[in-house]
């Protein structure tokens, strides 16, 4: 990750398939991120609610969020973040 890049934080559940697939997703395109499982975390949860969360997966781009999986509007949403994920 670079340096000028905004700090990714990947709220998510275990039993969430979509969650799965955006954080795979964000592996296999070398996005660096910090996951927070808001089902055993209480303070993940907390955070979570602070930031306006209704459903998982919620991506937080430095202050940007991102909600759901999209892999067709993903790649361009980071971008406009300031996420290089080529």
């Amino acid at each position: 990750m670079n340096a000028k890049q905004p700090r990714i934080t990947l709220y998510s559940t275990p039993g969430c398939h979509h969650c799965r697939q955006l954080k795979q997703w964000l592996q296999q395109h070398q996005v660096r991120f910090m996951e927070m499982d808001i089902q055993h975390s209480n303070r993940a949860f907390k955070d979570f609610q602070r930031h306006g969360g209704r459903s998982v997966p919620l991506l937080l781009v430095g202050e940007k969020k991102i909600q759901g999986f999209d892999p067709k509007t993903l790649p361009g949403r980071l971008r406009r973040a300031g996420v290089d994920c080529s």
